[in-house]
């Protein structure tokens, strides 16, 4: 039986004292009531502080109300026994048989548990990387890489229809810098003022000649024009490439410069010109985001004429709306703090309200240590370590792991040694190898001719107090996931994951709980119903791995 479940039943008690007359609830009976793990042994499978929240509104004493929601529960199928403690808590027992059910409903589910419809209806873009196309992804890249895709991936599973979106910084003159460079390393001239260097630089100019022979020979500004088309088309490829090698997966490449070719820009300044939402000063158009919390007012046209970004942040902002989503989540670096007033402001000048359409989450630097030494340069790039040399230097799944098992807010150090010992004091290796030995168990038992015994299973056999205690954690994973979705914190589920791997693993070296037959014991149903067990156990921790990116692997 689930928590789910459980506040089901509360709340359909509670339905029913109303209706009776028997309690009155001038703001009507709740939706749905929380209801928990108790923190202390002995205190039930579930506990729930309804009592407590409702009885002021009901008119009553808590332990009152604690009573009447006490009797109503006591008959419910799969409630074994109920205790009103304290000021007014319940302490829910469930009985074996209703609690061993849920081993088989993870079975039947499959790669679908754990999956809910609470943003069901919701469409939600999420930007998590911004980045020219000039080079390589590197280390300031990495967290949002893992962050915003598992936030994807927990807001799909919440049931939003998730739309992962990369923005491409292709307008202004950092692009002309880089094909001057490219053409300098071709032609064998010194990097250019404000240019950009490294091997990679070299290594497109012979891709951009290869791919256009003479394009090198061509007159200026043609050749100028052409290096910056080719150079830019390969240079995204290899970002593109870089992402998908690391697991992240984008829907939607959107250019910066096709708002200011499509006339986005210009319509946009209309409309909030039509809001009233600007004004010129000293020759410059400014938006009043003053008006609504911002602490200084922002520039969109200059006073030379050059629109600044913020006018392009706007058109962009709108260009969402524009397309159908409900909801949009940016993920910005640590350098764009004061950008959470501004953009929150720019999305009310437009008419939004912006606690409603907008979301800016801030992570904070992350340093990669080797040998007691900070990771800074790259072999590649020459200034900073990229993407592809840290997926290789620790491992995708242990960098991808390790970057989603904390907030985004938290400033964050690994370590090269740590991140990839293969140890139980590794949080990666251990829950990983947590889904190896469950895959092992599988194998054993296929090797004994034992098989999922579907309609044979017998729930109440699984009454071992370890067994109810591995039952209840992956009874969690759905409110666990939905919570990731809905405060877009991806590291819960990296936490559950640890949690349940821990469970397990005490379940495992229980000796009255071994899945296997002993000796020459036949195979019984309890052997077959705990064989349902483990393979509930592998599927919520190969769905909790998936849904931060990270493999399950079935040997270890």
């Amino acid at each position: 039986m689930t928590p789910e479940q459980l506040s089901t039943a509360i709340v359909d008690v509670l339905t029913t004292l109303v209706d009776q007359g028997a309690l009155t609830l001038p703001d009507g009976v709740p939706a749905s009531v929380t209801v928990e793990r108790p923190r202390q042994k002995g205190h039930g499978d579930y506990a729930t502080n309804v009592a407590l929240q409702l009885a002021k509104k009901a008119g009553t004493n808590p332990r009152a109300l604690g009573e009447l929601i006490k009797a109503g529960l006591e008959g419910y199928a799969g409630v074994a026994g109920v205790e009103l403690a304290g000021p007014g808590f319940l302490n829910i027992a469930v009985d074996a048989g209703a609690q061993g059910r849920l081993a088989a409903d993870i079975v039947a589910a499959g790669d679908a548990y754990g999956h809910t419809d609470t943003l069901a209806g919701q469409r939600i873009n999420v930007e998590f990387i911004s980045a020219n196309p000039t080079g390589p992804l590197h280390l300031g890249h990495t967290r949002w890489a893992v962050l915003g895709d598992a936030i994807g991936r927990v807001l799909s599973a919440a049931g939003a229809d998730v739309t992962r979106e990369f923005y491409i910084n292709d307008r202004g003159v950092q692009m002309n810098h880089f094909a001057a460079s490219i053409i300098a390393a071709a032609t064998g001239r010194p990097t250019p003022e404000n240019g950009y260097a490294g091997a990679y630089i070299d290594d497109l100019a012979k891709a951009v000649g290869a791919a256009v022979p003479g394009i090198f020979d061509l007159p200026e500004p043609e050749r100028l024009a052409a290096v910056r088309a080719k150079g830019y088309e390969l240079q995204l490829k290899e970002q593109q490439q870089q992402l998908d090698s690391f697991n992240t997966h984008f829907d939607v490449w959107f250019s910066e410069l096709s708002l200011h070719e499509s006339g986005s820009v210009p319509e946009t300044l209309k409309r909030l010109e039509e809001l009233g939402h600007v004004y010129e000063l000293d020759g410059a158009l400014w938006m009043r985001t003053t008006d609504f919390g911002d602490d200084k007012d922002r520039v969109l046209i200059k006073s030379d004429g050059e629109l600044t970004y913020f006018a392009s942040d706007t058109a962009y902002y709108l260009n969402k709306r524009a397309r159908g989503f409900d909801h949009c989540i940016y993920l910005l670096g640590a350098d764009h703090h004061g950008y959470v007033g501004r953009l929150k402001a720019m999305a009310a000048c437009v008419g939004d309200d912006p606690e409603q359409t907008l979301d800016v989450l801030i992570g904070q630097l992350v340093k990669i240590m080797r040998d007691g030494a900070e990771l800074r340069l790259s072999k590649r790039a020459g200034t900073i370590v990229t993407l592809t040399e840290l997926a290789e230097e620790i491992g995708v799944d242990a960098l991808r792991y390790s970057l989603a098992r904390y907030p985004a807010d938290s400033p964050l150090t690994l370590d090269v040694a740590e991140i990839t010992k293969a140890s139980n004091e590794n949080p990666v290796y251990y829950v990983q190898y947590a889904h190896a030995r469950t895959s092992a168990m599988m194998r054993n038992a296929a090797d004994l001719g034992m098989s999922l015994p579907g309609d044979a299973f017998d729930p109440a056999l699984l009454s071992h107090e370890r067994d109810g205690q591995l039952l209840r954690a992956l009874a969690e994973f759905p409110r666990v996931v939905a919570a990731a979705a809905e405060l877009r914190e991806p590291h819960r589920v990296a936490r559950y994951l640890e949690d349940t791997a821990s469970v397990f693993n005490k379940w495992y070296d229980t000796k009255e709980c071994r899945m296997l037959p002993q000796g020459d014991e036949p195979v019984g149903p309890l052997n077959l119903a705990r064989l349902v067990l483990v393979v509930a156990t592998r599927t919520v921790l190969a769905n909790g791995l998936g849904l931060l990116g990270v493999t399950a692997p079935e040997r270890m």
